[in-house]
């Protein structure tokens, strides 16, 4: 067989698109001939349309002809509303200049680590966490560095084990708040302490901030505006989560380095180029129009009501116990006792809940090693559903 990279060995994936390959499988197999139903609470993908305003925009950019490349880093019109709004959700002065349009959020992910990150250098990473940041660090030859988040503490990591963590070779701390797949929000006291570990080892930080507005209790806090924070901080955002847009792959780096604006350009014109000319100016209307942040209010209401539920009827489920989250629409839940039980590990818990329960979710440690023994329930699906699956599980819980 012809040549592949040994890199290709050290990437990584997303569980969530093996586990729903595998569950539409058993679906057509399985439950299709018995006129049975999966449903589906793995999903960190938002029910709700687009905004039709936003549809619309990119209409007209395409009857308008929109359809040619665009500079690198974006339109210029975009680039400077994407500053506006990232200013206005993170208090930083932020200007068209620091900001560069990409083709979805892993982009910028992957970009930013590859301008950084060369073999045996150190990545600190949050766990559980979005498993891209490993996955892209193994296969720059990095060392993914996992430090876990405290159930206790509602998922913030111990200060003390950041430091402990630290050595010479420690590059970049990657931040995810509000967190994936702990719906976790960190305090502004912990990213304050995490602000003074990265000025104090001079250390890149990659800020994932995408479901900014998905809070339920308080502000969103951003690291960049802490004194010190902005020059080092690449902030990560998309329209996927807040907007509904997620097949329409746009996401968004701002930095105020121009060192590091300059370097994530440079790859992505090695990359992409630059991302779709109509999809930018969908995301122009989206961060800009206030006809969509009605739509952005009222669906985030929509999952705080639902956040509320689901966090009842989990912790009414045996062996399962769960902190209400702060943010997103995640709820990750505690199902040691259950592994116990089944002697068993998260993955295999998650896959006996599908074919025995027919609910499909997610298993903890797939976003890393501090996920062992927890499952990730999404409440982006309807109430309905969020019902009818939180009853199978707590009957087939019973059952055991």
């Amino acid at each position: 067989m012809r040549k592949f990279s040994p890199r290709l060995d050290r990437i990584g994936t997303e569980d969530a698109f093996s586990v729903m390959a595998k569950a539409n499988k058993f679906q057509k197999e399985v439950l299709d001939p018995q006129g049975k139903k999966l449903i589906k609470l793995q999903i960190g993908e938002p029910s709700f349309d687009t905004p039709k305003n936003v549809k619309k925009a990119a209409i007209r950019a395409i009857k308008d002809n929109q359809t040619h490349y665009t500079p690198p880093p974006g339109l210029p019109q975009v680039r400077e509303a994407v500053a506006k709004y990232s200013e206005k959700m993170t208090k930083t002065p932020y200007e068209m200049g620091d900001v560069v349009i990409h083709a979805g959020a892993k982009p910028c992910i992957f970009l930013t680590i590859n301008a950084v990150v060369d073999p045996e250098d150190e990545v600190l990473i949050f766990d559980p966490a979005w498993p891209i940041y490993a996955s892209v660090t193994n296969y720059l030859g990095g060392k993914p560095v996992f430090i876990g988040l405290k159930e206790n503490l509602g998922f913030q990591p111990d200060i003390k084990e950041v430091r402990e963590a630290i050595t010479d070779k420690t590059v970049m701390m990657v931040i995810n708040t509000p967190s994936n797949p702990t719906g976790g929000v960190f305090e502004r006291e912990t990213l304050e302490a995490l602000a003074d570990i990265a000025k104090e080892h001079d250390l890149w930080v990659i800020s994932d901030e995408i479901y900014d507005n998905i809070v339920f209790e308080g502000e969103h806090q951003s690291i960049t505006s802490i004194e010190g924070m902005a020059d080092r901080t690449i902030l990560l955002n998309g329209a996927s989560k807040t907007f509904a847009m997620t097949g329409w792959r746009m996401g968004w780096s701002v930095t105020k380095n121009k060192h590091m604006r300059a370097a994530i350009e440079q790859l992505q014109i090695n990359d992409v180029s630059c991302p779709a000319a109509m999809n930018q100016l969908a995301v122009l209307e989206a961060v800009s129009s206030p006809k969509t942040f009605v739509e952005v209010e009222n669906m985030c209401a929509d999952y705080k009501r639902k956040r509320d539920l689901i966090t009842e009827l989990v912790n009414d489920i045996p062996y399962f116990s769960a902190n209400k989250p702060k943010g997103t629409f995640y709820l990750f839940a505690n199902a040691n006792r259950l592994c116990e039980k089944l002697n068993c590990n998260s993955s295999e818990l998650a896959d006996k809940i599908m074919r025995e329960a027919h609910v499909l979710l997610l298993h903890g440690s797939g976003f890393g090693p501090h996920g062992e023994n927890f499952i990730r329930f999404s409440y982006v699906s309807s109430e309905e559903d969020i019902r009818e699956g939180c009853r199978r599980v707590k009957a087939w819980a019973e059952s055991l």
